[in-house]
């Protein structure tokens, strides 16, 4: 395994290693207007949502690596306190790289890359119209982690008002994550789009706790089929399983009559089906094959 000791290697080497590892990052597109009241637009990736009460924020513009100076979007937010964070979705993601561009100060971003500004409801700056979810948001703090090039700035926000397109909802009023279709910041010029297949569900024991992958019986911990992710779906119920004497599968039924003779023939041919079956989400399923065995 590559190991990297971060005071022996080039920023500009860490940085590249550190955004392919720490990844996807939601985006944060940031619209603000400096002291004279001109707008502008740029995208951040080191960004997410620190609190719910309050409402908390944050995103980074960071110090440039390769001269160590600042970005607009910093001046503006010491200068007037106030940001409006625009979510990216799918259909916005290449003029919003286009706005990435290092413009000089006082070009229009939203004029350069095509975005509507709309006027907000409690601060200054534009919201863009072609973003989902569009966060006014005034500055609580604003942190330096350092005066070198690659340094942060944690921008720490309250959001006041926020703007969400009713397209993007299900009918029970949620966000619905294949209708808002956003798109996350990977290494290099790599993006990925989280949507369709990418998107999947893995239950929470909120109030019961998992019997945990250490209590599963140990022909299932030590499988050589049922891989991590599968232990971890197993070891999520809240309590052991019992056979149910209603559960019927044919496919089961075949697996023990023809295997019956070759017990471990048998094991890894019930592993290998639980296996689809914990694949498909049919967790009480794979138990009742798993205990068949």
């Amino acid at each position: 395994m590559m190991q990297i000791d971060p005071s022996l290697i080039k920023t500009s080497e860490l940085h590249a290693y550190l955004l392919g590892a720490v990844a996807p990052r939601p985006i944060c597109f940031a619209s603000t207007i400096d002291q004279d009241g001109r707008p502008n637009l740029s995208p951040f990736s080191f960004f997410n949502v620190f609190g719910s009460n309050p409402a908390t924020l944050i995103f980074s513009p960071a110090r440039r690596v390769r001269d160590n100076t600042v970005k607009h979007t910093l001046e503006n937010v010491y200068a007037t306190k106030e940001v409006v964070i625009n979510v990216v979705n799918y259909n916005m993601v290449q003029q919003t790289s286009l706005a990435s561009c290092e413009y000089p100060a006082g070009v229009n971003e939203f004029e350069k890359a095509g975005f509507t500004p709309l006027p907000s409801e409690k601060i200054k700056p534009f919201r863009v119209k072609e973003s989902p979810v569009q966060i006014e948001c005034i500055v609580k703090e604003i942190i330096e982690t350092g005066q070198e090039g690659g340094a942060g700035n944690l921008v720490i926000c309250e959001p006041v008002m926020l703007h969400i397109n009713d397209e993007i909802l299900n009918a029970n009023g949620k966000i619905d994550p294949h209708k808002i279709d956003l798109v996350a910041r990977m290494g290099g010029d790599f993006y990925c789009r989280a949507s369709g297949d990418a998107v999947f569900e893995v239950a929470k024991p909120n109030t019961k706790l998992g019997i945990g992958v250490d209590a599963l019986p140990a022909n299932i911990r030590n499988s050589n089929i049922l891989t991590g992710n599968n232990l971890g779906q197993l070891g999520n119920v809240h309590e052991m399983p019992f056979i149910d004497p209603a559960f019927h599968d044919d496919h089961l039924k075949n697996i023990i009559q023809y295997y019956s003779v070759t017990p471990d023939e048998m094991e890894k041919e019930l592993h290998a089906y639980a296996k689809t079956l914990l694949d498909q989400g049919r967790v009480e399923a794979a138990w009742q094959v798993l205990l068949a065995g």
